[in-house]
């Protein structure tokens, strides 16, 4: 039971991290109507400004919040001066996905290009951890659980209690209709891309706070999770991506301690699993709306 408990808890840590970088999938889907392949990349950007800003002396916490400040001008500039020209996602959807593969390897290159392929030491915010009597829970796996679900209240008022969340779903959902009726589809879009890109660096940051090491293949793995965590709760859905994201990061521990076949070297091929079984028995995943079109 109490190795149980142990690995729900690592589940739970490993799956709020997913959460977060599926978070901003999913931000991107429900303001844009686009899959961002380059979100994991740009999230690795960055985290890497924030190991910057911390060498050049500002404490952690700060260094984050400018990281976020700066990522979401950034998200915002790419949107406007590299994804709008190419056409929007519902006429012009193949070329916009090769273009976000194509901002996968340049921002992993230039980040190599900038800070070098060596690792580097991202400072942990929280060492101790909290005894609960069964087991014990790393307070670094407290924060990061808490700043989760403040995100997900946050997110869910700004959709659902405010009139820029209903112009951002109004956008995604038919970007033409959106501009008859007088919404500013550009800055939505561009609201829709910087808000991701802050998501992205919160994730990133917490993330690298785990590790021993920073490098730039950081983000690739835990791209592929917080897919199949967005995949499994839904695109449209921050809730579902909370969820999915839980869930993958519980099964896959659970997997890796229970299943001798699995093992660490699996992990990842299991993820690729569920992504399957969830497009094969609900595509719209556990918490998605089904899409209906008229004839």
């Amino acid at each position: 039971m109490e190795l149980f408990l142990d690995r729900l808890v690592i589940g739970l840590g490993q799956g709020a991290i997913y959460a977060l970088l599926a978070l901003a999938l999913v931000l991107i889907y429900r303001s844009t109507g686009l899959l961002n392949f380059a979100q994991g990349e740009m999230a690795l950007f960055s985290t890497y400004m924030t190991w910057q800003l911390i060498e050049w002396g500002l404490p952690l916490v700060v260094a984050v919040i400018v990281s976020m400040i700066l990522s979401f001008i950034g998200g915002a500039f790419i949107e406007r001066a590299i994804i709008r020209p190419v056409g929007d996602v519902e006429h012009n959807p193949l070329s916009i996905v090769i273009v976000t593969i194509g901002l996968f390897l340049a921002f992993n290159a230039l980040v190599g290009w900038v800070w070098g392929t060596d690792g580097r030491i991202f400072p942990k915010a929280l060492t101790t951890t909290l005894n609960l009597g069964v087991t014990t829970v790393s307070w670094q796996t407290v924060v990061t659980l808490g700043v989760l679900v403040a995100e997900l209240v946050v997110l869910y008022l700004v959709f659902q209690k405010t009139k820029l969340g209903l112009a951002l779903r109004a956008v995604a959902s038919n970007s033409e209709s959106s501009r008859l009726v007088g919404i500013r589809v550009g800055r939505m879009l561009m609201f829709g891309w910087g808000l991701a890109a802050t998501v992205g660096a919160l994730g990133g940051s917490l993330y690298a706070s785990t590790l021993t090491t920073l490098d730039p293949s950081l983000m690739a793995v835990l791209l592929i999770y917080a897919f199949a965590a967005a995949t499994l709760g839904g695109f449209d859905s921050p809730v579902g991506a909370v969820v999915g994201g839980l869930i993958v990061g519980v099964v896959t521990v659970m997997a890796e301690g229970y299943i001798s076949w699995i093992g660490g070297d699996l992990k990842l091929a299991f993820a690729f699993f569920l992504i399957l079984v969830v497009l094969m028995v609900r595509p719209q995943g556990l918490f998605g709306k089904e899409q209906v079109k008229r004839v």
